[in-house]
């Protein structure tokens, strides 16, 4: 698998050093660093991370974060027609069917990874937690 979407859950769990879960996640961040991975991400995932993570650190430190994600990952615009998708996906919560259908508009996409698989019910596109993906990512070298 050398093309991951990368839910909003998963790089909050590197920002912001969530244990246990940061360790998988920042090894998933460095292959994408190092140019073994691609790694895609919305760009509501900004929005998200800032909200999230800015009670906790300064507005500079938090750019500075953005900037290196945005770095090391491909941003993927969430379009109007990527809303009405989601509005009309039925999935019950609304962030994970805008990430869905995001994800969907890039066919180079292998995977989604999320530590919320169930949000990503009957996705088109495989659903792995960040363990998942790290296992087969080094069991294929990829």
């Amino acid at each position: 698998m050398k093309h991951l979407f990368l839910d909003t859950n998963v790089i909050i769990d590197v920002l912001a050093n969530r244990e246990p879960f940061s360790n998988v996640a920042s090894k998933l961040l460095d292959y994408g660093d190092k140019g073994k991975l691609q790694i895609y991400i919305s760009a509501l995932s900004y929005s998200n991370i800032y909200y999230i993570l800015h009670k906790t650190c300064s507005h500079k430190e938090m750019i500075s974060l953005l900037k290196d994600i945005q770095a090391i990952s491909t941003t993927m615009d969430v379009t109007g027609s990527i809303i009405s998708e989601a509005i009309d996906s039925g999935l019950k919560d609304f962030e994970d069917a805008i990430q869905l259908n995001t994800a969907y508009s890039n066919k180079k996409i292998q995977a989604i990874v999320t530590r919320d698989p169930k949000g990503f019910k009957n996705s088109d596109i495989s659903v792995l937690t960040p363990e998942e993906a790290l296992s087969i990512i080094e069991s294929t070298g990829s």
